[in-house]
């Protein structure tokens, strides 16, 4: 497979889709020239323009960092398309009508650059039929590209092929996009709205049959099928008014007028209070109010018994909330078919005809019952596909479940499940998954981009993964390896609830570095996401419940013993983050040698959330990065430096993206991002590897580290003056700040005055153990343990 080498996207179309797709380009590192209609008056790029500055303010934030926007140009299609010939990749994404696309092909066409990439962002419109609207003799480099909203987040990325597209060219297309825009590919057939789409659509009409024929409430609805059965806690109905009702009706619009032979065709039709809430504009979360609105700090729900809103509540019956806690999903299945409560019935009903569904279509839609369960659970974050449920309860019994209902009227289709059901014990198992097409089991892709993912997502009755050797493990970490990448790079992992750092993973992180210092080249510190959320308070808060400061003064110690026996090890230390790296978390992945980000990192030093500062070495490593800038700098005054990192403290600031954790300190712009976190771990090994062999050594402790001392804690000091007098900050918001500034300043010493790192770390342990002896500190502990929520006292 050759490589496909794309320097610039184009992507037609600046609405709200297309606009968050040249955004996530740009986190990538791809520039992008984003067209639109030219504006009727003013600057001819006046729509494209606004687009751009809209998707600045969404939240979630579409760009991973905001200077990311200055990587998007804006053009419009009567004056630019001279300009399409920059691009390797140029990606329509304009509005869903046929023939609004094929007289844009018809324009663009003749300006694209010969062996261009041309793909169709459409979410359900056939391929082949937008295919015929290109040359002859570039369809072999035209496809259906389906991305998921919004795109930064959502990993699914769906390739849609037609007959006359490269084979070489999809499979070097699908490789880019793993890699370097970071997404999980499914290959669907061409077929209306594809795979994910196709199935969840069904999947909320299925929702929206059963909600009326049992007579529940859509809040009801929404408290049984959001976290209690695996689905996000948007569930379903919130879930319509995040994407927009009008967009939910289209889609279904689409299914009935295109699928006029599938069974369950009846069900392809807008309610009638869908219609009428499209009709008065009440669009969902575009339009403030849809199925639910807010009313002050109140959220309401539509009821379609009053014809008007209520507040919203609802609860899940007892019987059916035991049922749902039930470990074992073949009991669960098989209580909520029995169980009489319309609770119960409406939850076995939907998963019932979802099952049904799926079986049926199976092979007309996708190439194996594997890309199905992926596709639901990477486009619509479904934590088991409809395959996998329904193997994990028991694939013969369910089986025959459906079939009873459906030759007993239940179900909402007659047609009676394929043979093939019946002839299996399931559709998943370590050989491969199964084609309904082909009527075999089929193995993963081998798709080289592939090997680059040690611990891929796997679907329920694959193989097991691989573990690794194990070289030393204790309660808190484990020491392992894997011989197939590099025997000689251990990886340690964090095994605690949460990977909580207490005090056996302090003594096992002491141990692994130890061990590798004799036996091993390097390290990564890896474990899946979250990375580690900071230092163990139930360990803190019983100490200090206990008053045992002497024992807390020594766990910091060792916290900081741990932190600079990974910066100092004689041998590279690798920190590989994804997800929350907060507290002490943050402060192992900034002591590292080096660290792998993936782009969905979120770091922090948040200790004044529970009324603490930084002490595991997190401000001596600002006081570090402020000296080595202000060397550098005319004048050589550290307090410029040290100001940011102060109010980053203060306000216990966290990075939304990797981007943001360079720019805030926390990482280096020498840094790796990896936007596909599956790749970590393998770039990770890989950088260690390459660190080893570059004959790396550890930084030599400073032995005269310049600190803003009493000057610099005075500047701070004023900025807090001035919050405290506003009330934007409480007397032990300013006790706790002044702490932090007291540390990142090397304490109470003459401005200027040089010191030795273990001097800082003195200062912020010392400051930090006065905290934890006050008693709205100990309050703000207690509160979070409680709640999981800071509390401002």
């Amino acid at each position: 497979m050759s490589r496909l080498i794309i320097r610039k996207v184009a992507v037609l179309g600046a609405g709200v889709m297309g606009a968050q797709i040249a955004a996530h380009c740009a986190n990538a590192d791809v520039p992008v020239i984003l067209f639109d209609l030219p504006a009727p008056e003013g600057e001819p790029n006046g729509i494209a323009n606004k687009a751009l500055a809209g998707i600045g303010k969404l939240d979630p934030a579409p760009f991973a960092s905001r200077e990311r926007a200055q990587y998007i140009e804006t053009a419009n299609y009567e004056a630019d398309l001279a300009r399409l010939g920059e691009c390797e990749l140029v990606i329509e994404a304009i509005a869903e009508k046929m023939e609004w696309k094929l007289d844009l092909y018809a324009r663009v066409a003749p300006f694209l650059k010969p062996g261009a990439v041309f793909a169709s962002n459409t979410s359900g419109l056939s391929i082949t039929a937008l295919a015929a609207g290109m040359p002859v003799e570039r369809r072999s480099r035209f496809c259906g590209i389906h991305f998921f909203n919004p795109p930064r987040y959502m990993p699914l990325v769906e390739l849609i092929p037609t007959a006359d597209t490269d084979a070489a060219m999809l499979d070097a297309l699908e490789a880019w996009l793993t890699t370097r825009l970071g997404k999980s590919i499914v290959r669907a057939r061409d077929t209306p709205n594809f795979v994910a789409n196709r199935v969840g659509v069904f999947s909320i009409l299925a929702v929206l049959h059963h909600t009326a024929r049992l007579g529940l409430s859509f809040d009801e609805v929404d408290l049984l099928t959001g976290p209690r059965i695996g689905r996000p806690k948007s569930a379903t109905f919130r879930t319509a008014d995040v994407v927009g009702l009008d967009t939910l009706a289209h889609v279904i619009d689409t299914m009935q007028a295109t699928l006029a032979d599938d069974p369950w065709h009846a069900y392809f039709k807008s309610p009638a209070w869908l219609q009428g809430l499209i009709g008065k504009g009440a669009l969902g979360q575009k339009t403030k109010a849809g199925i639910y609105r807010k009313q002050g700090k109140q959220i309401q729900v539509l009821d379609l018994a009053l014809q008007d809103y209520r507040d919203s509540g609802g609860e899940v019956f007892p019987d059916v909330e035991d049922i749902l806690k039930l470990k074992s999903p073949v009991e669960k299945f098989a209580q909520l078919a029995a169980h009489p409560h319309p609770q119960a019935q409406f939850l076995w009903s939907m998963f019932r005809d979802v099952f049904h569904y799926c079986a049926v279509h199976l092979g007309a839609i996708a190439d194996t019952a594997r890309d199905v369960d992926l596709a639901m659970r990477w486009g619509f974050a479904w934590a088991q596909g409809p395959f996998e449920a329904w193997q994990g309860a028991g694939w013969a019994a369910v089986a025959g479940m459906i079939r009873e209902d459906v030759e007993h009227g239940r179900a909402m289709s007659d047609v009676p499940l394929p043979d093939w059901v019946f002839e299996r014990a399931g559709v998943h198992s370590p050989a491969g998954s199964f084609s309904a097409a082909e009527k075999l089991l089929k193995p993963r892709t081998d798709l080289a981009v592939y090997e680059r993912q040690l611990y891929p997502d796997r679907v329920l009755g694959e193989a097991p993964l691989e573990r690794g050797e194990t070289l030393w493990e204790n309660a808190g970490v484990r020491l392992w390896r894997r011989a197939d990448q590099d025997a000689r790079i251990g990886i340690v992992s964090i095994t605690s609830k949460m990977h909580a750092i207490g005090d056996e993973v302090m003594d096992g992180m002491l141990e692994a570095i130890a061990r590798a210092e004799i036996d091993l080249d390097g390290l990564v510190i890896w474990q899946p996401a979250p990375f580690a959320v900071g230092a163990n308070l139930q360990q803190v808060g019983a100490a200090c419940r206990a008053g045992e400061f002497d024992l807390l003064d020594k766990m910091v110690a060792r916290f900081q013993r741990t932190s600079m026996a990974i910066k100092h090890a004689q041998v590279p230390v690798v920190a590989a983050v994804q997800g929350m790296a907060l507290g002490g978390g943050c402060e192992f992945a900034m002591h590292a040698a080096h660290r792998v980000l993936a782009l969905e990192s979120y770091m922090g030093l948040v200790e004044a959330g529970v009324g603490l500062i930084p002490a595991g070495g997190g401000s001596k490593e600002f006081a570090l990065q402020a000296h080595a800038m202000a060397q550098r700098a005319a004048g050589g005054d550290v307090f410029p430096y040290i100001q940011n990192a102060f109010q980053t403290i203060a306000m216990a600031t966290a990075s939304k993206s990797a981007l943001e954790a360079v720019q805030l300190g926390f990482a280096s712009a020498a840094d790796d991002i990896v936007l596909n976190a599956n790749e970590l771990l393998y770039v990770a090994i890989r950088r260690a590897r390459a660190l080893a062999e570059s004959a790396w050594r550890p930084p030599m402790l400073n032995p005269a580290l310049t600190v803003a001392g009493r000057n610099g804690i005075a500047t701070c000091e004023m900025m807090l003056v001035n919050m405290a007098e506003g009330g934007f900050i409480s007397a032990h918001d300013y006790r706790v700040a002044k702490a932090a500034a007291t540390a990142l300043c090397g304490g109470e010493v003459d401005s200027g005055r040089r010191v030795g790192e273990q001097w800082v770390l003195d200062v912020e342990r010392a400051q930090f153990l006065e905290l934890l002896k006050s008693e709205k500190t100990q309050q703000r502990i207690a509160h979070m343990l409680d709640t999981g929520k800071p509390l401002r006292n």
